[in-house]
């Protein structure tokens, strides 16, 4: 069985996940929006027939409730005929979005067969995407001003229209100095980085490049998407404490500080990105109905086929 032949059942985790923050919208509470994407999340695996594992997800078992790294997933565990599928999931990409109801916010996952999602601890990663164009020509293994350059020559275009999404964190102050001098225009985000990295791989956005340091499950995911899109992605994992650390090197054999290309971190075609919307964005977000039920949009990528599309359903 194909990983995309059980993307029916993932995405209804991710629309169950969307549904149940989307009751959380501007109510300031990014904890409670949180925790319900992922109880919402979580229930639908339950019945989902596979022999699944969380490959990186909310956190360690001794951190996060459900869907902890290495947390056993749906209803054929053991099962000799079961597809054995890794799954990375952010059951809510942007807490702090439905909080205060910003663009952008989603429930997101990439699945793929056992082993060929990075298997590693809920850390950071420092990111680099952008559309296909810019493949090959710009890495993590160069500088900001070498990077800047060559996406210049690739998109044809001066730097001050090239478009680079960067969050809006302490982090990146030296990032942020660095692409201001060579006056690029900065579009500084408060979260989302998927969105941004989708947005970059399509060469008829506005969005030219991602680049900076945002959560590694959500770099997974999007070297997933991207590797549907045929656009580069490269992280490279950075560690909050030595704590974090020392779990990598128990997860990942060799070099935990390595550059892992978009391939490395998804190394299978056999692989889906399913994401929907919570908060209006890349796509609709969740619409409340007269009826009480909800309509929920959602875009789906096949990396074997690389057909991208976008569903809408009432739950």
């Amino acid at each position: 069985m194909a990983t995309i032949d059980l993307a029916e059942h993932f995405l209804q985790a991710t629309e169950a996940a969307a549904v149940a923050a989307s009751a959380w919208k501007g109510m300031g509470d990014r904890k409670a929006a949180d925790g319900a994407a992922v109880e919402a999340m979580r229930a639908v695996f339950d019945k989902v027939p596979f022999d699944g594992r969380v490959a990186i997800g909310e956190g360690e078992r001794d951190d996060a409730p459900m869907l902890w790294i290495g947390e056993p997933l749906g209803s054929m565990q053991g099962e000799p005929d079961a597809p054995r599928i890794d799954i990375a999931v952010d059951p809510l990409e942007c807490t702090n979005h439905v909080a205060l109801d910003l663009p952008n916010a989603m429930a997101v996952l990439a699945a793929a067969p056992r082993g060929c999602l990075l298997h590693a601890p809920d850390c950071y990663m420092d990111k680099i995407a952008g559309p296909a164009a810019v493949a090959g020509e710009v890495s993590l293994e160069a500088d900001v001003s070498y990077n800047v350059e060559a996406a210049c020559a690739a998109l044809d275009k001066p730097s001050s229209e090239l478009r680079i999404v960067v969050m809006d964190r302490p982090r990146h102050e030296q990032l942020i100095r660095d692409l201001k001098e060579h006056d690029v225009d900065i579009v500084l985000i408060g979260d989302g980085d998927i969105a941004a990295a989708l947005d970059s791989a399509d060469p008829n956005s506005d969005i030219d490049m991602l680049m900076g340091i945002g959560a590694a499950p959500e770099g997974v995911i999007t070297a997933t998407a991207l590797r549907g899109l045929d656009a580069p992605f490269e992280g490279r994992l950075v560690f909050k404490n030595d704590g974090h650390r020392e779990r990598a090197e128990s997860m990942i054999d060799g070099d935990v500080d390595r550059i892992w290309g978009r391939d490395e971190l998804c190394s299978s075609d056999d692989s889906v990105f399913i994401g929907s919307g919570v908060c209006t964005g890349r796509t609709r977000g969740v619409e409340i109905l007269d009826d009480g039920r909800a309509s929920v949009h959602s875009e789906i990528i096949d990396v074997n086929s690389g057909e991208h599309t976008y569903v809408s359903s009432v739950r």
